[in-house]
């Protein structure tokens, strides 16, 4: 099988690496994932180019992730990050651990070399061994598109800080009125990425955030057109559960743009490629109009390899259903 997923961070992450087990116990392979991340939520630290969705990809896929948080390095220190703070070097709101420091490192000296964020992100992945497994990790796009949320700053006036700051600093306590992809009318998909969903036997839309995650990659010139287009099915796995994020700030981000906290109401944002939907039972009285929907059987909750990769299986066992 030829898969073909869009992800964000730590949600995403997860269930991809559940994927992965699920498809290793087939016993049927070796089967083809690539991973399309999020860079939306990519930003520029201490002159460091960091792409924390992609990064938590390459951990977690490459068992590097720092479990009890789901992002970030396992087994991290912060001796540079102290350094910084003691000169006053800014902004101390966003922690970066010292090995952490060495993927961005890298990262910022090949882009520097002219290399393209595809061709380093690849460089990245062959550290963690990912290639091994049969994945492939795509950024959305080449050109840098960073998301910035717009605030109210309490004196009747609005301003627009990065979405880090709004995610990571406020977390997201300060009221979103909108979010900009500032550098989206510039970018177009990277290389590979519009081919491999045009080219899958099943697309996958992992439990990710739909506003900042998905809805960013959606927004790349040609994303949206190739799920229309693709003979393969699309099938999403919900966020939600009776309304509230699974994890993070997805109700914040929903709210900001008009629409509901549910499952159904998530699903009608993928309503014009959504071929199948998987919820929680708490969901089962959800209706998807022209998608099938599946209602796991447990809770839609990720609290492991195991518990992820029997959600992975609802959603590939349903994506097959539709293909034959």
């Amino acid at each position: 099988m030829r898969i073909t997923a869009l992800a964000g961070g730590v949600g995403g992450a997860r269930f991809l690496r559940g994927l992965r087990s699920h498809l290793d116990g087939l016993g049927d392979g070796p089967h083809e994932l690539t991973v399309i991340g999020n860079t939306g939520d990519d930003i520029t630290l201490f002159g460091l180019r960091v792409c924390p969705d992609l990064d938590t990809l390459l951990y977690t896929l490459g068992g590097g992730v720092k479990e009890s948080q789901g992002w970030g390095r396992a087994g991290e220190t912060h001796v540079v990050q102290g350094e910084l703070a003691a000169y006053g070097a800014q902004p101390q709101w966003f922690a970066l651990g010292d090995r952490d420091f060495a993927t961005h490192i890298a990262r910022s000296q090949w882009l520097g070399q002219g290399r393209s964020l595809s061709e380093v992100t690849a460089l990245l992945a062959q550290r963690w061994g990912l290639s091994e497994q049969g994945v492939r990790l795509l950024p959305m796009s080449d050109s840098p598109v960073e998301t910035h949320v717009v605030i109210d700053r309490g004196d009747g006036e609005t301003e627009a800080v990065h979405f880090q700051e709004w995610w990571v600093r406020h977390q997201a306590g300060v009221p979103a009125q909108r979010f900009v992809a500032l550098g989206m009318d510039r970018a177009a998909a990277a290389s590979g990425v519009l081919e491999a969903i045009r080219g899958a036997d099943v697309v996958l839309l992992p439990p990710s955030n739909p506003v900042v995650s998905i809805g960013i990659i959606l927004g790349v010139p040609g994303v949206r057109d190739a799920l229309r287009g693709t003979a393969a099915p699309v099938v999403g796995v919900s966020p939600l559960i009776a309304g509230a994020p699974v994890r993070g700030h997805a109700d914040a981000c929903l709210a900001a743009i008009g629409v509901e906290a549910s499952a159904q109401a998530v699903a009608g944002l993928y309503a014009d490629f959504l071929d199948g939907w998987v919820v929680d039972p708490a969901d089962a009285e959800c209706r998807v109009k022209g998608a099938r929907l599946a209602v796991h059987d447990g809770p839609l909750l990720m609290r492991d390899v195991a518990s992820a990769a029997h959600i992975a299986g609802t959603a590939l066992d349903l994506a097959l259903s539709l293909r034959s």
